[in-house]
């Protein structure tokens, strides 16, 4: 490559380098911004053509990334982080913290943590407008990625951990344990703990396959020495907790979800600890912004009130 480079690089398809790094292929990254694989594999092309070299070489039915584009994918995260700054920067030029912050959070998180940060924010920070989505993890952090979404409100079992790409920020909110949720007539509802083994081949209540909630219960009974008879599936755990009331069956439920009870249900803790840990993620510089920074701010005040276990950062 020439040392005087006459050619000025193309951001988008630095963000789009990093992607197929992050993610591992031109597919996983293509979904993660929300373009096809196709406008990706262009957009690698021309970046290409820009640099002189070879960035991508064939590795089975993937791409593997050359010398010359890990170089690349290295300094594009200093630009990105650069660039954050910058727009942070900006906007902290403004005199009173205002703006619209896109906010998504899982649905227990905005029942709970969401409600008390915008009573909090609309006596400390009028001019800040939310815009709340209700979104599991799997959709809100690609929405964060590709802009679409400041700040996500996102969890992770210690049995199912989540990476994170490396342009999130992550703030530690609360320590959420799970519980079994039994009928009140069950033969073990007196009991102050239950292995979850005692259960196996009881009827099992589920969130929906695709969750992570869902594969919690999958890997906490596989931990037990079971495969759980789920009998019925909902996305909503207040559905589900209605199906116990009614004896239909057993579920394991985050504390935070389990917040309104319905009558004739038992809470008992497992034997075995299941705990979510739930986090904020905004792009790494984010909370720079002014207005992000007070929405973090007010989730954290949330999540430390009588109910919530905070977790040290």
């Amino acid at each position: 490559m020439n040392a005087k480079l006459s050619f000025m690089l193309d951001v988008r398809r630095l963000r789009v380098l990093h992607a197929v790094s992050a993610y591992g292929s031109v597919t996983a990254a293509a979904a993660a911004l929300g373009y096809s694989a196709p406008a990706v594999s262009q957009q690698l092309a021309a970046l290409e053509r820009e640099v002189g070299m070879r960035l991508t070489e064939r590795a089975g039915r993937g791409v593997s990334l050359t010398p010359a584009a890990l170089i690349l994918v290295g300094h594009t995260d200093a630009l990105l982080a650069r660039l954050e700054a910058a727009e942070a920067d900006l906007a902290a030029l403004r005199d009173q913290i205002a703006g619209r912050v896109a906010l998504a959070a899982f649905p227990s998180a905005a029942a709970s943590l969401v409600p008390a940060a915008w009573a909090a924010l609309a006596g400390s920070a009028p001019q800040v407008r939310l815009d709340l989505t209700e979104m599991e993890p799997e959709e809100s952090l690609p929405a964060v990625l590709r802009g679409e979404t400041d700040v996500a409100v996102a969890h992770e079992y210690d049995l199912l951990p989540r990476p994170l790409d490396p342009l999130f920020e992550r703030r530690e909110l609360l320590a959420d344990p799970a519980v079994l949720a039994i009928p009140a007539g069950h033969p073990m509802s007196a009991e102050p703990a239950i292995p979850l083994s005692a259960l196996a081949g009881q009827p099992f209540l589920a969130p929906r396959e695709s969750t992570s909630c869902a594969e919690m219960i999958q890997r906490a009974c596989a931990r037990a020495g079971f495969v759980p008879r789920v009998v019925a599936r909902a996305t909503d755990f207040q559905v589900l907790l209605s199906l116990v009331a009614a004896g239909a069956g057993v579920t394991l439920v985050p504390g935070l979800a389990a917040r309104w009870l319905p009558p004739g249900v038992r809470l008992v803790p497992p034997a075995e600890p299941v705990t979510r840990r739930v986090f904020t993620v905004s792009r790494r510089g984010g909370d720079r912004k002014p207005a992000v920074r007070v929405v973090l701010d007010a989730l954290t005040d949330a999540a430390a009130r009588p109910g919530g276990e905070p977790l040290a950062a």
